[in-house]
C-alpha cells in the first residue's frame, strides 16, 4: 500500500531487545530524561479523560459512557490538557497509551506527562510505547497486581530506555504514520461496510425461507406475531419450552481450579470465546475438562444445540464434539427437530423481538429464551429449508470470510509498517514531504468498538 520506502543508509546497535539496530544518527534516552509527570489540578470543569486500548485517548463521553467502574469520590484526580502523553498504568500493557485530544480529567492510575522540550513529541513516543506494549515489553518490566495487568508507574517508565529520532524526524513518522493511518482506516471502513451488507442480504434470504418456506404458492395464514407476519397454513407457531425444556449450563467452582482442567479430558470446555470464534458448528475449543470438572459441568454430546446468553448474546452453536457448557448457555435437551433449522431461525435477531437488541444488550435467560414463539414446520420441510440455504449461502460465506481475512491482513500491515518506521528500519523522511498539510492532524482509531475487557476501572 505504501511504495518507496528504503531504510536509512547507516545503523548501529541500539542495545534495546524490542528495538533491535537503529539508524546510525538516532541517539537512546530514558523517559525521565524526555517527559515529566504533569501532576495538574482538577478544574470544576473538567469532565472524565479516559484512555482505551485502542490508543485514543479521550473524553470517556465521546466513546461511551458505560461498563465502568465509577469512583464515588474522585481522591487523587489530575488534570489532563490535550497534546499531554497520557499512560494508563494498569493497562499499559495492552497499549492503553495515547496523546490526548481533549482537556479534562483522568484517575491517578493514569500517568499524564509534560515533554520537557521539543525534542520529544509525544505523538512520536505513545506510537513507540504501544509497540513496546504490544511485543510484551511492559508486561515484564513491573509488577503485576492482577493477572497479566502489571502497574507501569512513572518510575518504570522513566527509566526505560527508548530510541530518540531528532525531533523533525520525529515530525515526519507521526506526519507519515497518521497519514496511512488514515487510508488504512478507510480501507477497513469500507470492508466492514460490504461485510455488513453481504450479512443483511444473508439474513433477508434467511428470513424468507424459516418463515415463508420453499414453496411461493402455499396458501398462508396469520401468525399472529407482528415480526413474523403470516406463515404457511400447515405450519405451526410454537413456544420454545413447548419444544423443549430450557436448561442452563453449569460452572465447576472455582473456575480457575486447575483440577478441573486436563488437556486429555474427554469433553471440551466451551467459552464464550470459543463461540465468538466459531460460525454454526462447534468443533474445537481451547480448554479440556478434567472427569472431576466434566461432573460439576453440563454435558452435551455431538448433534446438541446451545444458545449464548452472555457475552455473544444470542448465538447458537450446534456442537460436533463432546462438550460441557457454563452458565452463560442454555441448551434444549429434548428438542427433536432438526437442529440446523433451529439454529436458523434463532440467528434471527428479530426471533428476540422486545427483548433488547442482540449482542451483549440482549436479555436472554431460561424463561425468556422458553417464552420465544418460533415457525415450526413439519420436520421434512425442515430439512429441506436447511439443505435449500446451505446451498444458496455457500457464496455469501466465502466473500465474507475473504473480506475479513483481507481486514486482518490490513491490520497485520498496519502493525508491521508502524514498527518499522518508529524503529528507524524505514526512511519516511521523502514521503512525508509530499503529503499535504492537513496530514498532521491526528487520526482516529478506524472504529469505535469497545475492548474485550474494560479499558479503565475506577474504584
Amino acid at each position: 500500500m505504501i511504495e518507496g520506502l528504503q531504510p536509512y543508509l547507516e545503523y548501529k546497535e541500539s542495545g534495546l531487545p524490542w528495538t533491535g539496530r537503529l539508524p546510525k544518527h538516532w541517539s537512546v534516552k530514558r523517559g525521565k530524561a524526555l517527559f515529566s509527570e504533569s501532576h495538574l489540578p482538577v478544574r470544576a470543569e473538567d469532565e472524565i479523560v479516559t484512555c482505551f486500548r485502542d490508543g485514543q485517548v479521550t473524553l470517556r463521553k465521546n466513546r461511551r459512557a458505560s461498563g465502568f467502574m465509577i469512583a464515588l469520590y474522585e481522591a487523587g484526580y489530575q488534570g489532563v490538557r490535550r497534546g499531554h502523553l497520557v499512560i494508563h498504568a494498569m493497562d499499559a500493557f495492552a497499549g492503553a497509551i495515547g496523546v490526548s485530544d481533549s482537556d479534562g480529567k483522568c484517575t491517578p492510575e493514569y500517568i499524564v506527562a509534560d515533554s520537557r522540550s521539543e525534542i520529544a513529541d509525544p505523538r512520536y513516543f505513545a506510537k513507540l510505547l504501544r509497540l513496546a506494549a504490544h511485543q510484551g515489553f511492559i508486561l515484564v518490566s513491573c509488577p503485576a497486581v492482577r493477572e497479566r495487568a502489571p502497574r507501569f508507574r512513572y518510575a518504570h517508565f522513566g527509566d526505560m530506555l527508548m530510541p530518540l529520532p531528532p525531533a523533525n524526524e520525529q515530525a515526519a513518522i507521526v506526519r507519515f504514520l497518521e497519514h496511512a493511518n488514515r487510508k488504512i482506516d478507510g480501507f477497513i471502513r469500507a470492508k466492514r461496510k460490504l461485510i455488513g451488507l453481504l450479512n443483511e442480504q444473508k439474513q433477508a434470504i434467511i428470513h424468507r425461507a424459516v418463515t415463508r418456506g420453499l414453496d411461493p404458492h402455499a396458501p398462508l395464514k396469520p401468525s399472529g406475531i407482528p415480526w413474523l407476519g403470516d406463515i404457511p397454513q400447515h405450519w405451526e407457531v410454537r413456544r420454545m419450552k413447548s419444544l423443549s425444556q430450557v436448561k442452563r449450563g453449569a460452572s465447576p467452582r472455582p473456575i480457575g481450579d486447575s483440577k478441573y482442567f486436563d488437556a486429555n479430558g474427554t469433553h471440551a470446555w466451551v467459552r464464550i470465546a470459543d463461540v465468538t470464534a466459531s460460525n454454526r458448528y462447534l468443533q474445537r475449543t481451547k480448554e479440556r475438562l478434567s472427569e472431576l470438572g466434566r461432573s460439576k459441568s453440563v454435558s452435551l454430546n455431538p448433534g446438541a444445540i446451545f444458545l449464548s446468553i452472555a457475552g455473544s448474546v444470542g448465538k447458537p452453536m450446534i456442537t460436533k464434539i463432546k462438550c460441557c457448557i457454563h452458565d452463560g448457555f442454555v441448551y434444549f435437551p429434548y428438542y427433536k427437530g432438526v437442529p440446523e433449522f433451529l439454529s436458523y431461525l434463532l440467528s434471527l435477531g428479530r426471533v428476540y423481538e422486545g427483548l433488547g437488541k442482540l449482542g451483549t444488550q440482549l436479555n436472554l435467560n431460561t424463561d425468556t429464551v422458553g417464552n420465544i414463539r418460533l415457525p415450526m414446520p413439519p420436520q421434512d420441510e425442515q430439512s429441506a429449508i436447511v439443505t435449500h440455504l446451505d446451498a444458496s449461502l455457500v457464496s455469501f460465506d466465502t466473500a465474507i470470510a475473504r473480506t475479513e481475512r483481507e481486514i486482518a491482513l490490513m491490520q497485520e500491515y498496519r502493525t508491521r509498517l508502524t514498527a518499522d518506521v518508529v524503529t528507524g528500519k524505514l526512511d519516511v523522511r521523502p514521503a512525508a514531504a509530499k503529503l499535504p498539510q492537513d496530514s498532521v492532524s491526528e487520526s482516529l482509531p478506524e472504529d469505535t468498538l469497545d475492548d474485550a475487557e474494560p479499558e479503565e476501572t475506577e474504584a
